[in-house]
């Protein structure tokens, strides 16, 4: 049976159809393995979270498919793969609903200061704070995507259905397709920017002070995509001063750090940032979605270990 290593936490389920395809070795939890100790065995690698990179596929000679469980692939040396013959897949699509949802989970919070109003009632302040506690609805306003990908669509289709204008800016769509316009003039009109593109070397810090500085004042800004879009350090400076009337990240430049203190890489201040709300990368963690992204990764990973080319391949390792 050809070995398969999961990374780190998947849903039951993967891993009840990854042990069809072969054994499973798990690197997380209680029975965790470590990586080097089997990775001059490993067939397939089932990655959630971690990068993988040219030194790791070196150290294994029977690797064939990096499967990303979800959508982004940033975190995998393909290039690399490519020259050792090895696939990298990923799950276009599976978990967009869950991520889509989560948007507008962020941005109603955010609209209707529910965190702030949450934390002020659990401090045993009922009335006293209520006048600031004033929020905007969403019906009139305009929701900008930046990238209009499966999730674009489905967070254009929520916006439209609460009463919100959409326009879209992405190079891939028609310029004769209604609401699509320039970068210049999504972040010009926008009341809520919602991000929506891989991270690239073009789009890295694609939200800088620049960039916000041409925002409405009291726009928000949403980022469920990849944490290297935002210029944290900006942003921080712009919810501050008021430039901006709110955030929600999904997604950080650094990851897996103390929520509690000051962010490691000292850009954003998570306590003193009233007007932030931070998720640890978990818009796309429903049941179903997980359920979803997971057989689809074990789809990829069967294919490849029986000879055929996965449906998501990110790669031509074998020039077919």
């Amino acid at each position: 049976m050809p070995l398969i290593y999961v990374t780190s936490t998947v849903h039951a389920d993967t891993l009840a159809h990854a042990a069809r395809v072969g054994d499973v070795v798990l690197g997380y939890g209680p029975d965790a393995v470590p990586f080097a100790e089997v990775q001059d065995r490993v067939d397939a690698v089932l990655l959630r979270a971690g990068a993988f990179g040219a030194a790791q596929m070196d150290a294994c000679p029977r690797l064939r498919i990096v499967a990303r469980h979800g959508a982004g692939f940033d975190t995998v040396d393909i290039p690399a793969a490519t020259a050792r013959g090895i696939w990298v897949t990923n799950t276009p699509g599976a978990n967009s609903r869950a991520v889509a949802e989560h948007v507008f989970a962020l941005v109603l919070s955010l609209a209707r200061k529910l965190d702030i109003a949450s934390a002020q009632t659990r401090g045993g302040a009922w009335s006293e704070h209520r006048a600031a506690l004033n929020g905007a609805e969403l019906h009139g306003r305009t929701l900008g995507l930046l990238g209009q990908g499966t999730i674009g669509r489905i967070v254009s289709d929520v916006g439209r259905a609460l009463g919100m204008t959409v326009l879209v800016c992405d190079p891939a769509a028609d310029p004769a397709q209604a609401g699509v316009v320039t970068f210049d003039r999504l972040l010009a009109e926008a009341d809520v920017l919602s991000l929506h593109v891989p991270l690239l070397p073009s789009t890295r810090h694609i939200i800088d002070a620049q960039a916000i500085a041409a925002m409405k004042t009291g726009a928000i800004l949403i980022n469920t995509g990849r944490g290297g879009l935002v210029d944290e350090e900006a942003l921080a400076q712009a919810l501050i001063s008021g430039k901006l009337g709110g955030a929600g990240l999904d997604v950080l430049e650094a990851e897996n750090t103390d929520m509690i203190a000051p962010m490691a890489h000292n850009r954003l201040d998570i306590a003193g940032l009233p007007n932030l709300i931070v998720t640890p990368h978990v818009a796309g963690q429903t049941d179903e979605a997980l359920i979803r992204v997971g057989q689809a990764t074990v789809a990829q990973i069967a294919t490849a270990l029986s000879g055929g080319r996965p449906e998501f391949a990110l790669n031509d390792p074998a020039g077919r």
